[in-house]
């Protein structure tokens, strides 16, 4: 599997947690499952951020990732 799906399933992941976080708060979930989920989406998309964005180079890590 290489990096670009791992990402894109990654970001499918991070759109599912904030639906399902909202989806959550608006039947009147638990508001400490909501606040987990909505930390947990921010996690990743940080963790996909620092995979694409290019640094002082210009050269993003996921470009230099084997694979």
């Amino acid at each position: 599997m290489g990096v670009d799906t791992i990402l894109s399933i990654l970001s499918l992941a991070v759109i599912a947690l904030l639906l399902g976080a909202f989806a959550l708060w608006r039947r009147g979930g638990r508001t400490k499952q909501v606040v987990l989920m909505l930390v947990l989406a921010a996690v990743v998309a940080g963790n996909i951020a620092l995979w694409i964005v290019p640094d002082a180079s210009g050269v993003a890590p996921v470009e230099r990732a084997p694979g």
